[in-house]
């Protein structure tokens, strides 16, 4: 199956197969992001073209080498063997990125924050902070949101690719944008070609997509799936890249959705500065410029990568450190003035900047698992593993096959009464480590995989409004 290009961001560009993207042009981008970029994770640093060149094409081997391993488990934990052999700063930085997307797919949110994280600094086009103004408040962002898009035609919400906490308000934004009138969900990296089974199934699989692996982002198109809205795919089917994919997309929105439903309402999950509106990016315009051009529809474009907590408090924005200080945000805000509009960390690229509450971990896993309410925690532990360590724990809707990428899934790795790297999640008194997965109500199937990607156990449970341990 043919994959897109990956995302490229203008902070730190993302890699994408190496057949299909200029390798020189790619490292410059690389080079050229890492003032940006955090000195753990900078994608650049001091290595120079020739050296990102040689990272990325060996990133890319060792990606490719991951895939042919036996499930989902074993190739994530190549991709960190690979990772923790090598003592070369300049593969480091880049093959950083890479392993941040298994860690997602695998549900190490916390692991994929630490290996990938993009230093947000103070910059001259930044907005005076609403902090400082009397006329703005601070308001839960899923209300504001839903506010401005009344009467609107389209909606564009960016992501941060490896941290998928900014995935969540976007899953949780779905019902009240159906209920407004939208009707046509559109996703970066989606594949073409499982759009029409993607319909039939009403569930996504590993062919679903790139990103899709990730069980957020599969929730948020299964969830758009579930509340009616036609899913399409945009991503380009050329190998293009820079402004001349960013045109692809543009292009492929107005055919799949406007040509064909004029009146169309349109939500849109893409990565980074693709949804911004004026600006130069990647020496050309970005796919919502394109879109508005092409369409002569003016989305509104929410802002949600910047204003996050990072591994380190040094590397968040300088607004953001304030804000929670003083606010101690307990869901997503954004901030409006008395006559209703919005703040924007960049207000001439993005309508409104969302603003994500620090990250709190229990048994290992963030809280923001709860997509605002809409899952639980549902307590399991290695006894699942049958003491076959690491393993796997995976939690789908009772009818949906093993294929199906999970709601939630996570690793448990036993390594003696002593903690390691990886045996995060256990506690000293606990005979088994145990972790969380987060859920909807509703009946599921546990499913709990060895390194070779065999069964060691299969149970049905119904997880309510408060989680319930098997």
């Amino acid at each position: 199956m043919k994959q897109p290009n990956h995302g490229i961001k203008a902070a730190a560009p993302t890699v994408w197969s190496a057949t299909r993207v200029p390798l020189a042009a790619l490292a410059a981008l690389l080079l050229a992001a890492s003032a940006s970029a955090d000195d753990k994770t900078t994608t650049g640093g001091g290595a120079n073209v020739h050296q990102q060149r040689a990272a990325v094409e060996k990133s890319e081997s060792i990606m490719a080498e991951a895939k042919t391993r036996s499930g989902l488990l074993a190739q994530y934990l190549f991709m960190r063997d690979a990772y923790a052999s090598s003592t070369d700063f300049s593969f480091r930085v880049i093959f950083n990125q890479y392993l941040s997307w298994y860690q997602t797919w695998v549900g190490d949110y916390a692991g994929a924050r630490n290996s990938f994280s993009i230093v947000q600094k103070a910059a001259k086009d930044d907005a005076p902070s609403p902090l400082q103004d009397p006329a703005y408040k601070a308001v839960p962002a899923v209300d504001a949101i839903a506010r401005l898009a009344k009467g609107r035609r389209a909606v564009f919400f960016n992501e941060n690719h490896s941290y998928p906490l900014t995935r969540t308000l976007t899953v949780q934004m779905l019902a009240r944008l159906r209920e407004e009138g939208f009707d046509t969900f559109a996703a970066e990296t989606l594949y073409e070609a499982d759009m029409e089974a993607l319909a039939k199934r009403g569930h996504v699989v590993s062919e679903t997509g790139f990103y899709t692996e990730e069980p957020v982002y599969a929730d948020m198109v299964n969830e758009a799936l579930r509340l009616g809205y036609r899913v399409v795919a945009y991503e380009a089917l050329s190998d293009a890249t820079g402004d001349a994919r960013e045109t692809e997309q543009a292009r492929n929105l107005k055919r799949g959705v406007f040509d064909k439903h004029p009146e169309a309402r349109l939500v849109v999950n893409a990565g980074y500065a693709h949804i911004q509106e004026h600006g130069k990016y990647l020496g050309g315009s970005a796919m919502a410029q394109h879109f508005s051009r092409m369409t002569d529809i003016d989305p509104l474009t929410v802002e949600q990568t910047m204003l996050i907590p990072h591994d380190k408090q040094a590397s968040d924005h300088p607004y953001y450190r304030e804000a929670v200080s003083r606010l101690a945000p307990k869901q997503p805000i954004a901030f409006v003035d008395k006559d209703g509009q919005p703040w924007s960390l960049k207000p001439k690229a993005y309508d409104i900047s969302v603003l994500f509450p620090e990250e709190t971990l229990e048994h290992g896993r963030p809280t923001w698992l709860a997509l605002g309410g809409l899952r639980v925690a549902f307590e399991v532990s290695g006894r699942m593993c049958d003491e076959q360590y690491p393993c796997m724990i995976e939690a789908r809707p009772v009818g949906e096959p093993d294929e199906a990428v999970p709601a939630d899934r996570a690793v448990i790795e036993f390594k003696g009464r002593i903690a390691a790297y990886g045996d995060k999640v256990r506690q000293s008194i606990d005979p088994y480590p145990v972790t969380d997965l987060w859920l909807r109500p509703g009946k599921y199937e546990i499913l709990a995989r060895d390194l070779s990607n065999q069964p060691r156990h299969r149970q049905q449970i119904v997880v309510g409004a408060v989680g319930k341990t098997p």
